[in-house]
């Protein structure tokens, strides 16, 4: 087996920042009305500015898969060409179409020479894939070198005008109709940009970080869908598929949406990512004191108290120095996070030969989880 450095790191984020004043200019607003709950979400999440994939009169500026291109090519330089990529690895919530994969589309943007593709799907876990992938693949032999990326354009998916046939179908219906907190929710939480590294089985570069293991977790056989889109959920937590839906139910039920159950993320995300953060650092016989820099990818700063009790309660508490966030500058970026974290704490100068980076990363869709340790060299 090779050894698996992340040899360079990029990020691209579009646009300008954008703060909590501007957002609902941004995305639009419905029926006419303020949201009433954004200053609640966005109290709750602390995040300052974001960014999207949008000019200053809404129009589009980049899709899914530019993005994501945009923050690969920044790679790339006099010692690492286009022709020299032998994988590529790109995760994502929100590809810009069903088919074909986002890879495939990122590899027609990039128009680099033939490669491996590969489109793990999901949530915020997609991008630790996506990143495991490329892992393996050089891990084992099978590749030189691989690049991993997590991107998300998710501004055009909670524009206000994506739920105006939902609002009308209301208005028959009841004197006041207004949407449904569950997607509401997560117009205020979510945000555009890209993240990418390079992978080698020499350590490269000037702070090449050594991948020591990762390993991932799903609480999908205990925990019905959480986040979802594509989809209804009914009374019985049966995820019914939109393509059991006339197509009029697409619109009227804003089908294509995503959507958060926040009473069923609250009762699990901490205690199962706890459990799970438990089984990974014991495999590895990795003790809480020896984490120097500890990187959760947290969706608001809500949780992030409450993950440290759960923590302290469980005996794997991570001291608060030890941690590294900037979920309040760049907005939660879905799989695209841990790659802009990981990006500004290497740029920052602060990392020393020999420290240990734990990568935490869940994902609420149906409650998964992935982790990884880091050794700078």
């Amino acid at each position: 087996m090779k050894e698996v450095y992340i040899t360079k790191i990029s990020k691209f984020l579009p646009n300008r920042p954008i703060s909590n004043d501007e957002m609902e200019d941004k995305l639009g607003i419905i029926n006419g009305k303020a949201s009433k709950g954004r200053r609640i979400v966005l109290r709750n999440n602390q995040i300052k500015t974001r960014y999207y994939a949008l000019d200053d009169n809404g129009n589009v500026t980049h899709n899914n898969a530019q993005l994501a291109k945009e923050a690969i090519i920044k790679l790339f330089d006099e010692n690492f060409k286009f022709s020299d990529i032998e994988l590529l690895s790109c995760g994502t919530s929100s590809p810009d179409q069903i088919l074909p994969s986002h890879a495939a589309m990122v590899h027609g943007f990039l128009k680099c020479d033939n490669v491996e593709i590969n489109s793990p799907s999901g949530a915020c876990c997609s991008g630790m894939n996506a990143l495991k992938f490329g892992y393996l693949s050089v891990k084992s032999g099978q590749s030189k070198n691989a690049i991993a990326s997590g991107s998300e354009r998710i501004s055009s998916w909670m524009k206000g005008h994506i739920f105006e046939n939902e609002i009308k179908h209301l208005q028959a219906l009841e004197d006041n109709p207004i949407l449904a907190f569950n997607k509401d929710f997560l117009r205020w939480m979510l945000s555009d940009g890209a993240g990418a590294f390079l992978l080698e089985n020499q350590p490269n570069g000037d702070t090449p970080l050594r991948i020591e293991w990762m390993e991932g977790y799903s609480y999908a056989h205990e925990l019905e869908a959480c986040m979802y889109a594509g989809g209804d959920k009914l009374e019985n937590g049966f995820l019914k598929p939109w393509s059991e839906y006339s197509t009029s139910d697409w619109s009227e039920k804003s089908l294509f949406a995503i959507k958060q159950d926040v009473k069923l993320l609250s009762a699990n995300i901490l205690k199962k990512g706890v459990d799970s953060l438990k089984r990974a650092i014991n495999k590895h016989d990795l003790k809480p004191s020896e984490i120097d820099y500890y990187l959760p990818h947290i969706s608001s700063h809500y949780f992030k108290d409450k993950l440290y009790q759960e923590m302290v309660d469980n005996d794997v508490e991570i001291p608060w120095e030890n941690w590294f966030m900037n979920l309040s500058k760049v907005g939660n970026v879905g799989s695209a996070s841990i790659f802009l974290m990981l990006e500004e704490l290497a740029q920052s100068g602060k990392l020393k030969k020999g420290e240990k980076i734990l990568l935490s990363v869940p994902e609420s869709s149906r409650f998964s989880y992935a982790y990884a340790l880091l050794t700078v060299c």
